[in-house]
């Protein structure tokens, strides 16, 4: 509790700072410390490390000025104003017309003219499938079954009676998770860009909490609902932990074993083995597969082709 309240205590600072730079005030720490009753290092720190990284601030003679013609308009909260910067900058990988929209949207609530937060996330352009991903979510949301047009491949059209599971993004590309009404237990991936003339039928499903627990955990398109997920043991070199605890690699992930050198040992769970050997790959030389072995030959074996 004594936790939250620092922490409480701290933004509230934060945000009456940055209110009285807004309102076009010259600040002096020593005048902040006593008025918050904090150190002049404390304040000091909230400048420095927190409000000059996302916030057009600067410092003439002693005093903390806020950038002519910076306006925050109607947030208050520091954390929604980096959130919201960081959505901006997210969105701008969606493809330009869903780019233009939100964009549209954020700069009624935030200052347009600046953003100290760069992203860079390169997202499959569907901003052409507007309407059809609002008739999705319309159907997804209310559990309906839909009829559709897919695309298979070039000049071979699918009319296809699905109950629509999800919108997904894996590695940038978008799929509508689907259950044909004539496999049920099977999980379809289709391509949202090939999908065409839906139709929302008055039928309405369930979803499976095993469909939904498969996708929680899923680590790629590779993933198979239809498999029983089965571990993978994975060694990670010392360079490579930092970012391995950073960004997780499964929802399933358990470390086994640490090392004197800072090597880890970890146990993920799968259910199709390009689920990870694209991952592998990507990192080599600093991870590799311990068990099942036939994984980590598959990618010797891969690499062996490629180096010849």
């Amino acid at each position: 509790m004594a936790y939250k309240h620092d922490y409480d205590r701290a933004l509230t600072r934060l945000v009456s700072i940055l209110s009285k730079l807004y309102n076009g005030e010259s600040l002096s720490v020593k005048e902040l410390a006593e008025e918050f009753k904090v150190s002049e290092r404390t304040i000091s720190r909230d400048f420095n490390q927190k409000l000059v990284a996302s916030f057009p601030i600067y410092q003439d003679k002693k005093l903390w000025k806020m950038r002519d013609g910076f306006k925050l308009e109607k947030s208050t909260s520091i954390e929604d104003i980096i959130v919201l910067g960081i959505i901006e900058k997210l969105i701008e990988g969606a493809g330009t017309k869903f780019a233009s929209k939100a964009k549209g949207l954020l700069s009624k609530i935030k200052n347009d003219e600046f953003n100290p937060i760069f992203t860079k996330l390169n997202l499959e352009d569907i901003g052409d499938k507007l309407e059809v991903v609002q008739l999705l979510e319309s159907a997804i949301k209310s559990k309906q079954e839909i009829e559709c047009l897919y695309e298979i491949k070039k000049n071979k059209i699918l009319k296809a009676h699905v109950k629509p599971i999800k919108i997904a993004n894996f590695e940038g590309f978008w799929y509508l998770l689907v259950q044909d009404i004539h496999n049920e237990d099977k999980l379809k991936k289709y391509v949202l860009r090939n999908i065409s003339k839906i139709k929302i039928l008055d039928k309405k499903f369930e979803v499976d909490t095993k469909v939904e627990e498969s996708l929680n955990n899923a680590l790629s398109a590779w993933f198979n609902e239809e498999n029983e997920p089965f571990e993978v043991k994975i060694h990670i070199s010392s360079e490579a932990t930092k970012y391995f605890e950073r960004i997780p690699i499964s929802p399933t992930q358990i470390i086994e074993s640490i090392y004197d050198d800072g090597s880890k040992d970890m146990i993920i769970k799968i259910t199709h083995e390009m689920e990870i050997i694209p991952l592998i790959k990507y990192w080599v030389p600093h991870i590799k597969i311990i068990s099942p072995i036939s994984i980590q030959e598959t990618i010797e074996n891969d690499l062996r082709a490629y180096l010849n």
